[in-house]
């Protein structure tokens, strides 16, 4: 018996080399030609401390984690309870582990059919001249699962490119006493061999994506406060940014990261800048300026666990309330989501081609999962959306930046462009510009400023629809969930239920009258979100009812939501 789809969780404290070998292994696994994913889940430590590599590796496409893992395997048990209720064991999950590292804790076999295997990794490792546990645990999971050793050596000879023939002899030796070592250990299926690929595929994270959407989108700036999770699309841009003439800066603080990017933009520079909830709840107040003075920008909102610091390292989508709701006074902006990894790219690049074709903030929301999650991907469709902003080819005095349109836009004109000179500041004005508190210059505006955002044709790509168009029941669900919610629905209606998945990249404004027709001829519905207190659900019904039955799952992280939860939800409605 072969499979399609393996989990593998390897744990251990801080020098264990958890992360290299699960990156060494997923990279090996791709160029076998398999896909796979690979999250992470780390302490509160700045350095070091307990981690766990979480792969998962298949013959097809995955974008998120299965409902447990197939093999644990425990370089030594630090700190274990820390995050035991993320490595859950499917059915007859293996758990491997060294003796020397004292018995497999009690909270770790409260599965089923739990099986454990002993192995000395240290002892194995300890006479080889340099040799280290993590490649001898490789080398074991990779005999474990069929992996070609080919594949892996090529892997770790990269990996130790420039430090020497010697240490790269001690990861041959280690490798090989792993290998040997799963001779002793029975029970584990293999992977299936892979189809033969057909074109090349990509290892890209969710942060590293936005960062090339951005780009794509047309980003020439970025000002950014370094901040968990979301610091990686930061070091991305960094070095990506001046090959294509941009700039990025990093600030003293989030409060300078927003107004540079809003200075930049209003300078005729397409602009962004990448935060988390902390980072966000200080930039509220320059988003609204940004919203007033229809100065566009975008924000890519990397979520975790909140409130206030929170949990920094885990993922969460509570962020949904402030993203919406955050701004004082009524501040019609736009608040995207990407549904995987690979979509991070295309959501990013959208948002910056929404932010300049309606001049207005528009706040991306990914999430740790997506961020920081590796994955092996096909490369996404290369779509045209460049931003554009509309700009006067001529100006006659006196020019109206302000003025009311039939779409809420109105042309921009750059600095220095002759007599586009025009106020540009949080205070309410007339159509010039100059600021001004009459009752009709301020509902004017205001209807403006809503007009452009809800009148927007958002087209297709507002969200994911797929399953049976005849179907019964609808998961409506947003960002990280998407992926658990697609896997849900793929084994539902293999058990014959007519299921319908809607994954909305397009948060708000509620897209009432798409969302209507996506549920048309369902009686059920069911909401999927990882938050607290059914942020999404609680945003639809404040703009619209929703059809049938409607039944709500969310619950916090850091924790993610696995497919089977979502099915059990399904057959219970």
């Amino acid at each position: 018996m072969t499979l399609s789809s393996v989990s593998i969780a390897l744990t251990g404290s801080g020098g264990a080399g958890v992360m290299t070998a699960g990156q060494i292994l997923l990279d090996a696994a791709a160029k076998a030609g398999f896909y796979g994913l690979m999250g992470r889940t780390l302490g509160p430590q700045i350095r070091g401390g307990e981690s766990a590599a979480l792969l998962r590796l298949a013959t097809g496409p995955v974008d998120g984690p299965d409902d447990g893992y197939d093999i644990l395997l425990a370089f030594d048990w630090g700190n274990i309870e820390r995050f035991q209720d993320e490595l859950p064991l499917n059915t007859g999950g293996l758990i491997i582990a060294d003796p020397h590292q004292g018995a497999v804790p009690d909270i770790m076999l409260t599965g089923d059919d739990i099986r454990t295997a002993m192995v000395p990794f240290h002892d194995l490792a300890k006479p080889i001249a340099g040799g280290r546990v993590n490649m001898v645990g490789l080398g074991l999971i990779a005999a474990l699962i069929g992996l070609d050793p080919a594949f892996l050596l090529d892997r770790v000879a990269r990996q130790l490119a420039g430090k020497g023939e010697a240490a790269l002899e001690a990861s041959r030796a280690a490798l090989a006493a792993g290998a040997a070592a799963a001779a002793d250990i029975a029970g584990v299926s293999p992977l299936a061999a892979p189809a033969p690929r057909t074109g090349d595929r990509w290892s890209i994270t969710g942060n590293d994506a936005a960062g090339l959407g951005a780009i794509q989108g047309g980003v020439r700036f970025c000002a950014a406060y370094p901040i968990t999770p979301a610091t990686d699309i930061l070091e991305w841009l960094a070095p990506n940014l001046p090959k294509v003439g941009g700039t990025l800066v990093q600030c003293e603080d989030e409060l300078a990261s927003i107004n540079m990017i809003i200075g930049s933009s209003f300078g005729g520079t397409p602009s962004l800048t990448a935060t988390s909830g902390p980072g966000l709840a200080l930039m509220t107040e320059s988003l609204g300026l940004a919203v007033a003075s229809e100065t566009p920008v975008v924000v890519v909102n990397v979520q975790r666990g909140g409130p206030s610091t929170g949990i920094p390292t885990k993922s969460e989508q509570a962020d949904l309330n402030i993203a919406v709701n955050g701004l004082h006074g009524d501040a019609p902006h736009v608040v995207t989501a990407p549904l995987s990894i690979g979509d991070c790219l295309f959501t990013t690049q959208w948002s910056v081609h929404l932010a300049e074709a309606m001049q207005t903030a528009v706040i991306v929301l990914s999430d740790q999962t997506l961020g920081q999650s590796r994955a092996i991907i096909d490369p996404p469709a290369d779509l045209a959306f460049v931003g554009k902003r509309r700009v006067p080819e001529r100006i006659e005095a006196p020019y109206e930046r302000y003025a009311v349109t039939a779409d809420g836009v109105s042309p921009m004109a750059l600095p220095g462009q002759e007599g586009g000179a025009y106020t540009g500041d949080g205070l309410e004005h007339d159509p010039v510009g100059h600021p001004s508190t009459q009752t009709a210059h301020h509902q004017a505006q205001l209807d403006k400023r809503r007009r452009k955002v809800e009148g927007f044709d958002y087209g297709d790509h507002w969200a994911e629809v797929d399953g049976d168009p005849d179907a019964d029941i609808a998961i409506v669900t947003w960002g990280s969930t998407a992926a658990p919610a697609r896997e849900a629905m793929a084994r539902a209606r293999a058990l014959g239920f007519k299921v319908r998945l809607v994954a909305v990249r397009l948060i708000h404004p509620v897209p009432v009258d798409r969302l209507r027709y996506a549920l048309s001829g369902v009686s059920r519905v069911l909401v999927v979100e990882q938050n607290h207190d059914g942020q999404y659900w609680r945003h639809l019904r404040a703009h619209m009812d929703l059809p049938g039955t409607v039944a709500a799952l969310h619950r916090p992280g850091p924790v993610g939501l696995r497919p089977r939860e979502i099915l059990a939800r399904l057959q219970s409605q």
